[in-house]
């Protein structure tokens, strides 16, 4: 009988505790405050688990091992959730990274010299917008026909540079050896690379609407009011204080932004 009585009590603790995916630490203090902020509102427990790559996170959730995540921009998470057959849902935009063009050899663009590599992710929806960032610096023409192009699709190439497709997490390695990375702002922020080592950042507008990144659940979950609550309390003046404070313009809190 008291098995029995204690069976719901188990259960509705078990109701209180939110698993978040993350990748990496970078986020990882902002949303330290958010949780505290949660508990201190919601008595509600957030627990988090850290990723190394971008294509665990949403697994995960459909799996069921988490229960929210939050580090991929609309455009990937568009890609993997029809990948996925798709089971997610957004629930709230959080912040836009501007990507930028990195490296440990030059200290300019126009250093970058016939047939010198730079590396891309090779993830279809990172590389393309590192194709993107890489024509709006003048280096490169591609084809927009394509919904998802590759360095194969360079239609012109002036500088006749080479182009190297790797891992998103291996991207930051790869400035060890090669001219210059395209490096997402996440890798960038754990590597502690500096706005020095900058060569080209992307420009923050309408055209870039799509890296907003988004927390994201399974889609049976869209109308979770513990979820909700969760994102409400991420989306405040407190968190936009925070990332200013910590990331500067390397983070930029996009649930009330207006682009043009």
């Amino acid at each position: 009988m008291l098995g029995l009585l204690l069976m719901p009590l188990v259960a509705h603790a078990d109701s209180d505790t939110v698993k978040v995916g993350l990748v990496g630490t970078a986020d990882r203090p902002v949303w330290n405050q958010v949780a505290k902020a949660v508990k201190s509102k919601y008595d509600i427990n957030v627990k988090f688990t850290t990723f190394t790559d971008y294509n665990q996170p949403n697994q995960a959730l459909v799996k069921g091992s988490i229960d929210l995540n939050s580090f991929q921009t609309w455009n990937f998470f568009a890609d993997q959730n029809k990948q996925l057959g798709d089971k997610l849902v957004g629930l709230g935009k959080t912040y836009i990274t501007p990507i930028k063009l990195y490296s440990k050899k030059l200290t300019s663009i126009k250093e970058l010299k016939h047939g010198s590599t730079i590396v891309v992710p090779n993830d279809p929806s990172n590389e393309v917008r590192a194709l993107k960032v890489l024509a709006d610096a003048g280096l490169i023409k591609y084809d927009h026909k394509i919904t998802y192009p590759t360095v194969k699709n360079i239609t012109d190439n002036p500088k006749g540079l080479s182009f190297k497709e790797v891992a998103d997490d291996q991207t930051v390695a790869s400035l060890a050896s090669e001219d210059a990375a395209i490096v997402n702002t996440n890798y960038a922020l754990d590597a502690k690379l500096s706005q020095k080592e900058v060569l080209y950042t992307e420009p923050v507008n309408k055209q870039t609407a799509g890296y907003i990144n988004w927390i994201v659940a399974k889609k049976d979950e869209q109308h979770n009011k513990t979820y909700a609550k969760i994102v409400k309390m991420y989306q405040t003046a407190a968190t936009k204080r925070q990332m200013k404070q910590l990331y500067g313009q390397n983070e930029i809190a996009a649930w009330d932004i207006t682009l043009k």
